[in-house]
């Protein structure tokens, strides 16, 4: 997966959510189904944003952008509903078709394994199939991939060309071409002509956003390789560069205010919210101290007064310090005064359970299910029990997800201090950040 848009599970509500995952899942199958089980290496999240405006911009009664996916691994061999229709199919060529552009700059920057003749000629030749691929299934939706591969011509002849002291601008301009021409055709896919200039301009901007953000990212690596990047060609220090990115992202926002959508809150979500969290993850949050004594802070004490309550304390300082947990509570039907068993944990905190605990499996088994649990995925997306403890266990990617709840929505009227950003962003009417939910 690669991307700048890399929502948390925690900063989407569960429908949201839902609708995350049925494109992302659709964008996989449509290049499985389009191209070929290897074409699959192109799903990536930002390609993913064209499946959801098209579905966002038709009418919310069509149940023809769904259909039931059968199981698999990575949904720990589950069914789905994911996404489908000419939006998923929009998406699959325009992935295809960036990945080929992708893989080919890898090759002429003989990056890592690229710089060996044999994977060179290898990368080369999946390219050229992508790119027939890729226009063959675009061409059916009316898109042509070949704007994609014309701005990728020029891009190289850009960077040869450009002196010291020019306008980083000036690079990504045929980044910013693509991605217009693509967001704008999702209006004509959805029967929705007005709105192909205001997605114009957002992809303008999403792609001067993008390209930039990867050129930050990868500045200080580039430097230590030799490679070539925009911001060092031109001389642009990252003051200017994170000026130019939150500048895009209000862009961004004032233009999807004029995209008349069916559906506006996961559109809004992955680029009024999460373009600006890419921005604030590679450059630094501007206001990060201050989200944080604000409402978030009014509601986790609030939240910690009432906890405390609850539990007899004042202001929810003892409940919340482990050393002064509440003492030990017995389970029901045991005398109070009873030993506690040896299988019980032991210390502050600790409530025993109904139960005793499974007995782990030993070495071997314990590998063997391990490995069929890797095999399948559960171990990174679903919750489960531990290969050789038994004891249930959240999965690897719930465990570490980056998420910051209390400053996720607070731009919304009526959700200040709510400390519900999940449900929030999916239900407010308006912003105040200048967007519309």
């Amino acid at each position: 997966m690669f991307g700048i848009i890399r929502p948390c599970r925690h900063r989407l509500s569960e429908r949201l959510q839902s609708s995350w995952m049925a494109h992302l899942c659709g964008l996989c199958l449509a290049l499985r189904d389009d191209h070929g089980q290897l074409a699959r290496t192109a799903t990536n999240y930002d390609g993913l944003i064209i499946s959801v405006l098209v579905e966002a911009q038709a009418a919310r009664e069509d149940s023809s952008w769904r259909r039931t996916a059968g199981p698999c691994p990575l949904r720990g061999m589950r069914t789905a509903s994911v996404a489908k229709g000419e939006g998923a199919r929009l998406a699959a060529a325009v992935s295809l078709a960036l990945a080929s552009v992708k893989i080919r700059d890898h090759v002429e920057d003989r990056d890592g394994v690229f710089a060996r003749r044999p994977v060179a000629a290898g990368a080369r030749a999946v390219t050229r199939r992508w790119d027939r691929q890729s226009a063959g299934s675009a061409s059916t939706v009316g898109f042509d991939t070949a704007v994609l591969l014309e701005a990728a011509s020029r891009q190289g002849e850009l960077e040869r060309s450009l002196r010291p002291g020019g306008s980083v601008l000036l690079v990504t301009e045929p980044t910013e071409t693509a991605t217009a021409a693509a967001f704008a055709h999702t209006a004509v896919i959805a029967g929705r002509p007005g709105n192909a200039a205001p997605l114009a301009e957002a992809g303008r901007l999403f792609g001067r956003l993008a390209h930039l953000l990867d050129a930050a990212e990868d500045q200080d690596a580039d430097a230590a390789s030799g490679a070539w990047n925009p911001l060092t060609a031109t001389g642009t220090d990252r003051a200017e560069a994170e000026r130019l990115c939150r500048d895009a992202v209000h862009g961004i926002r004032l233009a999807l205010g004029e995209v008349e959508l069916s559906d506006r809150a996961l559109v809004h979500v992955l680029l009024a919210h999460e373009t600006e969290r890419a921005v604030d993850r590679v450059f630094g949050a501007r206001h990060a101290a201050g989200c944080r004594t604000g409402s978030g802070t009014e509601h986790g004490s609030a939240h910690g007064t009432e906890h405390g309550a609850a539990h007899g304390t004042a202001g929810g300082a003892v409940a919340d310090h482990p050393h002064q947990a509440p003492p030990h509570q017995a389970p029901p039907g045991q005398d109070p005064g009873a030993p506690i068993p040896p299988w019980v944990p032991q210390g502050p905190g600790f409530t025993p359970p109904g139960s005793k605990p499974p007995h782990p499996r030993n070495l071997l088994s314990g590998c063997a299910v391990w490995a069929l649990m890797a095999c399948t995925c559960q171990l990174l997306c679903c919750d489960h029990n531990d290969p050789f403890s038994r004891r249930p266990r959240k999965g690897f990617c719930e465990r570490h997800d980056c998420c910051d709840c209390p400053d996720c929505c607070d731009c919304c009227n009526g959700c200040d201090g709510c400390g519900d950003c999940c449900n929030c962003c999916d239900s407010c009417d308006g912003c105040d950040c200048g967007c519309d939910c």
